[in-house]
C-alpha cells in the first residue's frame, strides 16, 4: 500500500474523530497527515513526509487553533426571546403577592404575570422593578 493512502486514511480517521469530539484538537493532526500525503504524492521520501506532518500540525496548532478557540468562546452577540428581557426594568401594574398568586408587570409594552424573587415580599402597583428571570410566562422580579 502506498504511503499517501496510509496518510489519507489517518487524516480521514482524525477528521471523523474531530467531528465526534468537536474539541478542535484532532483536526490539526488531520491537516498534518493530509500534508504528508501530498508530500508523498509529490515524490518526497519518508523524511519529507514526517517533516510535512510535523510542520503543518505545528502551524495548525499555532495559527488556526487559537482563532477557532476565540470563536468558540465568544458569547452570543444578541440575546433574543425571554433571555433579552432579563435585567430590564418593568412597571408593576397589579400588586405582586406570591402568597395570593397574583401580580403583573408591564414589560416592553406587554403585561406579564409576575412573582417576587423573595417569597415574603409584597410590591405595590406603580413601583419599578427589575426582571431577574423568566420562568415560562412569569417574570421573577425584585425591587
Amino acid at each position: 500500500m502506498d504511503a499517501w493512502v496510509v496518510w489519507a486514511v489517518i487524516a480521514v480517521a482524525l477528521t471523523v474523530g474531530e467531528v465526534l469530539t468537536v474539541s478542535f484538537y484532532l483536526f490539526p493532526f488531520a491537516l498534518g497527515a493530509l500534508g504528508a500525503a501530498v508530500a508523498d504524492l509529490a515524490g518526497g521520501g519518508s523524511t519529507l513526509q514526517a517533516l510535512a506532518f510535523v510542520i503543518i500540525t505545528a502551524l495548525s496548532f499555532g495559527v488556526v487553533r487559537p482563532i477557532a478557540r476565540r470563536h468558540i468562546s465568544m458569547p452570543p452577540a444578541l440575546r433574543t426571546g425571554t433571555a433579552a428581557l432579563v435585567g430590564r426594568t418593568a412597571m408593576v401594574v397589579e400588586d405582586i403577592c406570591n402568597d395570593e398568586a397574583r401580580g403583573a408587570v408591564r414589560l416592553d409594552g406587554e403585561v406579564w404575570t409576575a412573582r417576587t424573587l423573595d417569597e415574603d415580599e409584597l410590591i405595590p402597583a406603580g413601583r419599578r422593578v427589575t426582571v431577574i428571570d423568566i420562568k415560562g410566562a412569569t417574570a421573577l422580579v425584585a425591587e
